[in-house]
C-alpha cells in the first residue's frame, strides 16, 4: 500500500488549458531546482545540491515532484511522509516567478494531499514565510489552518514562519459522508 501510494508515473497533465509534464524528481533535476530557489528567494538557494540529493535518496519516506514544459523545469515540491506522526510535511515548494498564479503550486499540493489521504494520514503540514501572503492565501484556499509561528525560522534573514496544517478526514469519516 505504501509503495503504491508513493509511486508516481511520469505523465502529462492539463492545468488551466496548458499541457505540462509531471515526474518524480531525479538527481539530474537538482541544478534546475536550485535555480528555481534562487529565482524565488532573491538570489539565495536555501538548499544546496547535497541537501537535495540526501532527500532524493530517501525514497521510502520522501517524495519530490517536478513540473516541466518544453523541457524546462518550472516548479517542484518535496514532502516527507512520517508514518509515525501520520503527517505529510511539505519541505519545499517553489514555482518560477513568471509561472506563479498559473495553478502549478496548487496542482503539486493537491497531488501530495491525495497521497497523504491514500496513506490514511491525519495531516499535511508546512511552514511559510509570514511575508508570503500569496502562498498563505493558496494554502488557506486548500483548507490549511495556521497553527502557530516559528520565530526566526528562516536562515539568513531570520524571518518568522507561519506553521500551517491541513487536517484530513479519516477513511471511515469520508465513507460516512459519501
Amino acid at each position: 500500500m505504501r509503495e503504491e501510494a508513493m509511486d508516481v508515473k511520469n505523465h502529462r497533465v492539463e492545468i488551466r488549458d496548458e499541457t505540462y509534464f509531471v515526474a518524480k524528481a531525479l538527481f539530474t533535476d537538482i541544478p534546475e531546482m536550485i535555480e528555481i530557489e534562487r529565482a524565488v528567494y532573491s538570489g539565495q538557494a536555501p538548499w544546496d545540491s547535497t541537501a537535495f540529493a540526501n532527500k532524493l535518496r530517501r525514497e521510502k519516506d520522501r517524495l519530490y515532484l517536478v513540473i516541466r514544459k518544453n523541457d524546462r523545469l518550472l516548479a517542484f515540491i518535496g514532502s516527507t511522509f512520517d508514518e509515525h506522526e501520520q503527517d505529510a510535511h511539505i519541505t519545499n515548494i517553489a514555482v518560477l516567478p513568471e509561472f506563479q498564479a498559473h495553478g502549478l503550486g496548487r496542482f503539486l499540493l493537491s497531488v501530495m494531499i491525495k497521497k497523504a489521504k491514500k496513506l490514511n494520514y491525519r495531516t499535511v503540514s508546512l511552514e511559510v514565510r509570514v511575508s508570503n501572503k500569496s502562498a498563505q492565501r493558496l494554502y488557506r484556499d486548500l483548507d490549511f489552518e495556521q497553527t502557530g509561528i516559528k520565530r526566526g525560522y528562516y536562515f539568513g534573514d531570520h524571518e518568522d514562519a507561519a506553521d500551517m496544517v491541513l487536517y484530513l478526514p479519516k477513511a471511515e469519516e469520508e465513507s460516512r459522508e459519501a
